[in-house]
């Protein structure tokens, strides 16, 4: 694997890896072939990893709103604040929203450095199951072509054993006309009928017949 691990690298410099759980062609390759307990662990393990970060930046979303409203709110309190005698109240309501505001901004950075994190994990995970992928469906290539090669062998050699088998049955088939002819023209009817023989040119398969009787002849 270590070789392949080498070549694959070079070949995917600079170029993206789609994440192979989400891309329905993935799944299609393994209607031609089976699924490792390998790769059901690492597909396993993506399909976490990529939860997890989607849900992350569902949440990263919804905090940024709730910040730009919070935001948004403490600009009317300060003006109401400097109209006002008497702003401790307004004051509670500033430091309340700036609480919020500041955990909001602890939240988004705490999610943005799991964000980075998951992002490399994801990619470690989804470069394993690519290798994994490619490994098992190479085997299939490989042991496909052997198989293919095979068949191809064993169907040239039929074929040769077919076209050998056709020429002696025209041969033999025009063998048995000639025969019949030949003896047909020499000896007469009447003669060919007391060996009980018959032949039909258009099928070229004699049919005999027990001297019993033609009630009892047989017919192909």
């Amino acid at each position: 694997m270590a070789n392949k691990d080498e070549v694959y690298m070079s070949a995917l410099e600079g170029k993206s890896i789609p994440i192979l759980t989400l891309d329905n062609k993935w799944h299609q390759l393994f209607t031609q072939t089976e699924m490792t307990h390998e790769i059901e662990e690492l597909a396993d393990e993506l399909n976490s990893l990529v939860e997890r970060d989607g849900k992350i930046r569902s949440e990263t979303k919804d905090i940024k709103k709730l910040k730009k409203k919070l935001l948004g709110e403490i600009v009317p309190l300060r003006d109401k604040a400097n109209k006002s005698t008497d702003d401790a109240v307004i004051e509670r309501e500033i430091k309340e929203r700036t609480r919020l505001i500041n955990e909001c901004n602890e939240r988004l950075d705490s999610y943005e450095d799991e964000l980075l994190n998951l992002s490399r994990q994801i990619y470690d995970v989804d470069y394993k199951l690519m290798l994994e992928t490619m490994s098992v469906c190479y085997d299939r290539l490989h042991d496909n072509t052997a198989d293919i090669k095979g068949l191809d062998d064993w169907i040239s050699k039929v074929r040769i054993e077919l076209k050998k088998n056709i020429i002696r049955l025209q041969e033999t088939e025009m063998e048995n006309y000639k025969l019949y002819s030949y003896m047909h023209q020499i000896f007469g009817p009447d003669v060919i009928e007391i060996f009980d023989m018959k032949y039909d040119p258009d099928r070229r398969h004699p049919i005999r017949r027990p001297l019993a009787g033609p009630e009892d002849s047989y017919v192909e």
